[in-house]
């Protein structure tokens, strides 16, 4: 503590940046001063009135630094970096803001639009952050449809299958100029903007006037484009004459604090954006929306010209987010403009509710039932991890097995395994299959589980137990008839039959379920691959790094069988020759 006396005397009377740093020299908390002096000073007087969050976080503060900048601008962009990098435990943050999801304009000759979580500072433009990845590639499948951009990450010597199904304008042929190209990438930029009544117009305008030049090709590929953006726009209803504004919302339901985003571009709702807050219990509504502006604007590009605020924020706050976002933040006392951000405020309360109930679903299906399960099977502790096993087969062709693996209610799919039976291959035999399985995954004592659970009657059971016995385990075994899903456990022919409405029978069902998807899945591959392997071994030029491209581009043998010449030599490392021979071999076959 004398150590911090004495560096407290020697802060500067300058802006900047300061970090709290704790006895093992990690960062807990890091924050941004007009006059670093000052502000540093006072989390250590001991007469003032800290919240309980401050008073924690300094009793944990073993050493501090400073960071002096030109201004205190830089330091808010400087304090929205080093949060971002290192995460303090007391800072309010966008919680789990590491896998937000991204769309990203590559900076190449021809841009292409993909879907990352990482933001890498080489060019790019990005748009988000966004909390659904379902919404976003949904987002990214829309824009393949309306603006046909190149997908391939390497130019390839050929138009491949999507300029073919006109999905792609390949630049790799030089079917487009880089000009007209990257107009369609700028027209994508603004619509994700939500700038499409300006996507309309410039689309409209470059069609007549290629329609004028006699370009009837280009102008009706604006066409269809054009149609398909207004085919999108007219979904959207327009709610103000008020341009171009991000209004923001603010809910607080227990420590849960949830801030929404809502986007108005052309007086139109394009979206919006759900983000709950880490660290925001303690702070009062002003500080958190202070902190989510910092933290979300520091992620995003900002293109409205005004914020909407859900509460006044203190004037020097005010002042220098609007600095450095360069737009006006405002709190609507009336109006139309007020109305929007109580939209925000009421749809920021129904997610934290839906949230919260959610949850407790999530804690019914998953630990609820876990408890559930003990005591309807009356096992000695909680099955908090559970392995289940499946055998698929299809008259003893392909036999597999799968195990799942279930913590504590939920899957942990990092865990399953799949194996190939080698023991019944040729056979149906799902008992020998069973014993091979069991044997193979214990074989030894490491990571057992708390329940095993067999998919299938007495017999599989049985077969199960002899190997797990006789490797010496005392694991509860149980097996799950697929019929009227009764468990039988061991030293009974009695089973057991769990209610038809708890949450315990339907845990039982999930990773039954589970097991019969995973094993399904590996017996299909391994099918398709004989099953094409075999067709295609006859056909003259078709070798196996051909065999391989075509069923990565078609995925199954009818549809290479129903492809043109035309997109089979569009697959890479087929030729029009070899392609042709294919087709010829597949129509001998059905003559």
């Amino acid at each position: 503590m004398e150590i911090l006396q004495e560096k407290l005397k020697t802060l500067p009377d300058a802006p900047g940046v300061y970090l709290m740093h704790d006895a093992r020299g990690k960062i807990i908390y890091v924050g941004k001063a007009r006059v670093l002096k000052n502000r540093v000073r006072q989390y250590f007087q001991s007469g003032k009135n800290h919240g309980a969050k401050v008073k924690a976080m300094v009793a944990k503060v073993a050493d501090f630094e400073t960071i002096v900048t030109a201004n205190e601008v830089e330091a808010l962009i400087l304090e929205c970096n080093l949060i971002k990098k290192h995460r303090p435990r007391y800072n309010i943050s966008l919680k789990d803001d590491k896998s937000y999801p991204y769309l990203r304009v590559t900076a190449e000759d021809f841009p292409r639009i993909i879907l990352t979580r990482r933001v890498i500072h080489d060019g790019s433009r990005y748009f988000g952050p966004y909390t659904s990845g379902l919404a976003v590639k949904e987002t990214l499948q829309l824009l393949k449809k309306i603006f046909p951009l190149r997908t391939c990450k390497t130019f390839p010597k050929r138009p491949c299958l999507e300029f073919h199904i006109k999905r792609c304008l390949a630049p790799c042929a030089k079917k487009i100029s880089r000009e007209e190209y990257l107009s369609f990438v700028k027209a994508a930029e603004k619509f994700l903007e939500g700038h499409t009544a300006q996507v309309e117009r410039e689309l409209s305008a470059r069609m007549n006037a290629a329609a004028e030049a006699l370009n009837f090709e280009q102008a009706a590929r604006l066409r269809d484009i054009l149609s398909a953006v207004k085919k999108v726009t007219e979904k959207q209803k327009i709610v103000s004459d008020t341009g171009d504004a991000d209004a923001i919302g603010l809910a607080r339901s227990g420590n849960e604090t949830c801030a929404q985003i809502f986007f108005i571009r052309d007086g139109k709702v394009t979206g919006r954006e759900n983000f709950l807050l880490s660290g925001a219990h303690d702070a009062d509504d002003a500080q958190a929306v202070t902190e989510f502006i910092k933290q979300y604007y520091s992620r995003a590009k900002i293109s409205a010209a005004e914020i909407l605020l859900p509460v006044e924020l203190r004037d020097d706050d005010l002042k220098i987010l609007g600095e450095w976002l360069g737009v006006k933040l405002i709190t609507p006392k009336r109006g139309i403009k007020r109305s929007l951000v109580e939209m925000a405020n009421a749809n920021a309360e129904k997610f934290l509710a839906e949230e919260n109930a959610r949850r407790q679903l999530k804690n019914a299906q998953t630990v609820g039932a876990v408890e559930e399960l003990k005591n309807f099977l009356n096992l000695p502790r909680l099955p908090r991890r559970m392995e289940c096993f499946d055998i698929s087969h299809i008259q003893g062709a392909e036999t597999v097995a799968s195990m799942v693996v279930f913590e504590d209610g939920a899957p942990d799919k990092k865990s399953y395994r799949r194996f190939k039976i080698r023991s019944a291959e040729g056979k149906p035999d799902d008992f020998l299959s069973m014993r091979e399985v069991t044997s193979r995954r214990y074989g030894s004592t490491e990571n057992l589980p708390d329940l095993i659970v067999i998919d299938g009657g007495l017999g599989q059971l049985g077969s199960a137990l002899e190997i797990i016995r006789g490797a010496g385990h005392q694991v509860p075994v149980v097996g799950l008839a697929k019929q009227f899903e009764l468990i039988f456990v061991e030293g009974s022919s009695i089973p057991i039959e769990l209610p038809r409405d708890s949450q315990a029978l339907k845990l039982m069902q999930r990773i039954r379920d589970e097991a019969h998807r995973f094993a399904i899945t590996y017996h299909r591959k391994l099918r398709r691959k004989r099953n094409l392997k075999s067709e295609l071994d006859n056909v003259a030029g078709i070798g196996l790094k051909r065999r391989t491209e075509l069923l990565k581009n078609f995925g199954t043998l009818a549809k290479i069988k129903s492809a043109t010449v035309e997109e089979l030599s569009a697959v890479p490392s087929m030729t029009r020759a070899a392609a042709e021979s294919l087709k010829k071999f597949f129509e001998a076959q059905s003559s």
